[in-house]
């Protein structure tokens, strides 16, 4: 079976979470990998919209597949690989059959985006 989520986030709303809440908001919902990523660009608030838009997509993808109930942000990693291009990394993937999960973030003007497709064995 295939799932798709997608999400849509202001970039201004995470700005506004980093600037308020720091180091908090960031290690809440963000890994140490992630944080690094970030933190290496000229504009690190574009690039945590992002990743935050395509960990709720991976959730929004992951919950419509009902084979789970619940799934914590801070579960779903988006890494990249050599080239930049998100590699979606699921702690806790064991409680259901995962065969592939892919996802794309954009940025365009004030936001980011980003769709997730899940493939389940």
């Amino acid at each position: 079976m295939i799932y798709v989520g997608t999400d849509i986030v202001p970039i201004s709303r995470i700005d506004k979470m980093i600037k308020e809440k720091g180091d908090h908001f960031l290690s809440h919902i963000f890994s140490t990998t992630e944080q690094d990523i970030c933190n290496k660009k000229a504009s690190p608030s574009i690039h945590y919209s992002g990743k935050f838009a395509a960990k709720e997509a991976v959730k929004k993808a992951i919950l419509s597949s009902k084979s789970v109930l619940t799934i914590p942000l801070s579960s779903i990693e988006i890494q990249n690989d050599k080239d930049g291009m998100p590699l979606v990394q699921i702690q806790g993937d064991d409680v259901f059959d995962i065969k592939n999960v892919s996802v794309s973030i954009s940025h365009a003007g004030n936001y980011a985006t980003a769709t997730a497709i899940l493939e389940l064995q």
